[in-house]
């Protein structure tokens, strides 16, 4: 079972969307916040991030905190090959130089030529080329491991880091400098996958020494076999006991570890897990509730649309209707 691909799809409401930025020399561009994770590629040349108000808590890719949480940050270098991940989607500016003042990216058009769309602005001078977007989540509701990720990922991809991550953007630039028969449907299926290459990167960037969190949690002996066995089977009637015993710990030791790493007991995370995989089948499935209760561990109707209505406020049937309508 992958858990990470497992939670990143429990949040998505919609496919990546994203445009191509194209900077001459002098250039800056302002990005108000967006729904979701923002995400940024440096396919050509080098250029500066400057975060706005983006909360407590970034990071560089290495583990190590650099956010102040007065939303005053430095502005970060950036350069051929770097990713920047966004979790919440926050505004800030992307410039060749920190002082050049910025446009609103409301007020730029974007052109229609496929594989995506091409932002074009600033001067005449040295090029900079990015792939600019956001990743639709559901940031109501966010899975624990998204929650636990620093304000702000960036990762470096020179001199052999992360070298999966690192073959995707040259895959993208390929695309993108010379689109061909078959780019239109490379490039999307590519901005996809390129979610899951940056956070996988980043939880390996965490040294096993010193990770905590989901970092340490799916790398552990034993919190990740319970965390895969609730992710795997969440119909079955889970107990600490029976997840301690997978574990080869008492149910004491099990439960504090869980807990430290996962951010909650392992009682509340099923629930929590079951409550997804329930919301994710009424959106995307025409399974009848009967079924849908069966399969996320639920006796009859009446105790899942209870439990249902407890955690999102809404009886089933309305959930499904009002997830159809949007």
């Amino acid at each position: 079972m992958d858990i990470l691909t497992e939670a990143l799809g429990s949040m998505r409401t919609a496919y990546p969307s994203s445009v191509r930025t194209e900077g001459r020399a002098p250039w800056a561009l302002r990005l108000p916040p967006v729904l979701g994770a923002g995400f940024h590629v440096v396919l050509y040349g080098t250029c500066w991030l400057l975060p706005l108000g983006i909360g407590n808590g970034t990071g560089n890719g290495t583990g190590e905190g650099t956010g102040t949480g007065t939303g005053r940050h430095e502005p970060i270098a950036l350069s051929p090959g770097d990713v920047v991940f966004l979790r919440d989607g926050g505004g800030h500016i992307l410039a060749d130089h920190p002082d050049t003042p910025p446009v609103d990216a409301r007020d730029c058009e974007a052109d229609s030529a496929p594989p995506i769309g091409t932002v074009s602005l600033g001067g005449g001078g040295a090029r900079t080329s990015l792939l600019c977007g956001n990743y639709h989540l559901d940031q109501g509701r966010p899975h624990p491991m998204v929650r636990q990720l620093p304000a702000l990922i960036h990762l470096p991809t020179r001199h052999g880091r992360h070298p999966e991550l690192a073959a995707a953007v040259q895959l993208l630039g390929s695309e993108l400098e010379n689109p061909r028969i078959g780019s239109t449907g490379i490039v999307p299926a590519l901005i996809d996958s390129l979610l899951l290459y940056i956070l996988r990167a980043w939880f390996e960037d965490q040294p096993a020494a010193s990770a905590a969190g989901w970092a340490a949690a799916l790398r552990d002996a034993a919190v990740a076999p319970a965390l895969e066995a609730i992710h795997e089977a969440p119909a079955t009637p889970w107990t600490v006991e029976s997840l301690a015993d997978r574990a080869g710990l008492s149910r004491a030791a099990f439960a504090r570890r869980f807990t430290t790493m996962v951010g909650e007991p392992p009682m509340a995370y099923l629930t929590r897990w079951r409550m997804t995989t329930a919301a994710r089948l009424l959106r995307e499935s025409e399974a009848p509730l009967t079924s849908v209760a069966a399969q996320t561990g639920y006796g009859s109707e009446y105790a899942f649309a209870k439990a249902f209505k407890r955690e999102f406020g809404l009886a089933p049937g309305g959930y499904r209707r009002e997830a159809r309508a949007a």
